[in-house]
């Protein structure tokens, strides 16, 4: 590994430059599979345990591969759509992928993008890509146009899913959020949530966007177009998706491009603090910067390069910025002296700055990924001379102190046991409070509804076995759950 120093100035967050491996130590590279799979656009995930859970598309067929960490190798990879569903991906943009627990969602955009009759798809894990179920249709949007999927999930486990949205014309770009209650059987109608900059604005039509969320707060990052000035946005939701009601810029360089630069933003929630990493040529070479806000105020704190002056740098692009509590990690692309290279930024507390700057890996480096997880780092990255997927775990110490509390479900007190279920299911829930249960299979349909206010005991020895989704419904409230029938 090359070691790397580096003299930073003037940084947002102060940063201190050590060698990486006084706190970062990192293990050999491998390839996650062999060039036959493709390694287009690779993105990372963890489950429930912290094992790496990793998509790429593969340009020769227009699919998107899965393969997934069994504690000693990656699995041969699969390939996820099915031979009707060619699906969109580039070096710049692809499927995207989210987890919790077991859980997996990958959503995928059918070809050729600007047609009406081709749409947008998610693609369902509940035992950590073990197996997937068929691709079920997200973006209900009659005769309009979509592309650049996006996906998160909320804290019950129900995935949130963002693209961008154009009229028939291929015109009136904006970014609509959709969300599911039932693990992705179903999905609501698109709600709008981009447009913060103005009336007469749209987005920047070729960039990707991104969706985050913690507890009950969801950021919609994506890159604007207001007469050509292309800075960074969010729409900011409060309530779980229900509603967008504010939104402001990340980003206040007013990078003025005629062009479009096929690049998009990144962020975490740590806290109140959404922290977006983005490209931005508003200095007169593309750089890559972070900025920190107040998600309570709705405002813009402070923006800094991600890097001071490198000499030879020509050009930076593509940042991801991952988290775990107060730990976070920054990786992209950049070039310097005509060579590739994939730097990486790192603290175990990041109220105390980034404290590490690294070098992951040198030459042919397109774009990465990278994902934290209570001492580990893991970094994938498309490596185009090897034309492989490339894959890095770095270990760090793990720090629990001063982590954010964390937005749980209001409705916690609602027990439903056991799980995995055979004869009989346990429903507990608040004392007197009035509710409707309905049980779901996979396929969406009613296997058992009733309305009650005590406890109930669900007779399932007829259900036959799979995965089922429990809803408990009140006038404020909705708790869902997915049991499973061996």
């Amino acid at each position: 590994m090359k070691k790397a120093t580096l003299i930073i100035a003037g940084l947002l967050f102060n940063f201190i430059v050590i060698n990486a491996q006084t706190n970062l130590v990192w293990k050999m590279g491998m390839n996650i599979s062999t060039g036959a799979y493709g390694n287009m656009h690779p993105r990372i995930v963890l489950d429930g345990k912290g094992n790496p859970l990793v998509i790429w598309g593969r340009m020769s067929d227009a699919s998107v591969m899965f393969s997934r960490w069994t504690g000693t190798a990656f699995t041969t990879p699969v390939k996820l759509n099915p031979s009707w569903l060619s699906i969109a991906t580039a070096t710049w943009m692809g499927p995207d992928i989210a987890s919790k627990g077991d859980t997996v969602y990958v959503v995928v955009k059918r070809i050729p993008e600007a047609s009406d009759t081709n749409h947008i798809y998610l693609i369902r894990s509940f035992n950590g890509g073990i197996s997937f179920f068929a691709p079920v249709r997200i973006d209900l949007i009659a005769d309009s146009i979509s592309r650049f999927p996006a996906v998160t999930v909320d804290a019950t486990g129900n995935p949130m899913v963002a693209f961008m949205k154009f009229n028939s014309s291929f015109l009136d770009s904006r970014w609509v959020v959709t969300k599911s209650i039932d693990y992705g059987i179903s999905f609501s109608p698109d709600i709008k949530a981009s447009g913060w900059s103005g009336a007469k604005a749209e987005v920047c039509d070729c960039c990707p966007g991104a969706i985050i969320s913690d507890g009950n707060v969801t950021s919609m990052l994506y890159r604007d177009n207001l007469s050509n000035k292309r800075d960074i946005w969010t729409g900011i939701s409060t309530n779980n998706n229900v509603s967008f009601s504010d939104g402001f810029a990340t980003d206040n360089s007013n990078w003025m491009l005629m062009s479009c630069p096929s690049s998009g933003p990144d962020g975490v929630i740590i806290g109140d603090t959404l922290y977006t990493v983005f490209l931005s040529g508003a200095g007169g070479k593309n750089k890559n910067y972070i900025s920190k806000s107040s998600v309570s105020e709705n405002k813009l704190k402070s923006i800094s390069p991600l890097t001071g002056s490198i000499t030879g740098l020509t050009q930076q692009n593509f940042p991801r910025i991952a988290s775990d509590g107060i730990a976070a990690a920054i990786v992209w692309k950049q070039t310097v002296n005509g060579n590739d290279q994939l730097p990486l930024l790192f603290t175990n507390n990041i109220a105390k700055g980034f404290t590490v700057y690294d070098t992951v890996d040198l030459n042919d480096i397109t774009n990465a990924d990278v994902a934290v997880n209570k001492g580990n780092i893991f970094v994938v990255w498309e490596d185009d001379n090897s034309g492989t997927v490339k894959f890095r775990q770095g270990t760090y110490k793990y720090v629990t102190t001063g982590i954010p509390a964390q937005v749980t479900d209001p409705v916690t007190s609602i027990n439903v046991f056991p799980n995995p279920v055979n004869d009989v299911l346990n429903i507990v829930s608040p004392s007197g409070e009035n509710y409707v249960l309905n049980i779901y299979n996979s396929l969406g349909e009613k296997m058992f509804t009733m309305e009650s206010s005590i406890n109930l005991l669900v007779p399932t020895s007829t259900f036959p076995s799979g995965i089922y989704f429990i809803e408990w419904r009140t006038d404020k409230l909705i708790h869902n759950q997915k049991i499973i029938k061996p």
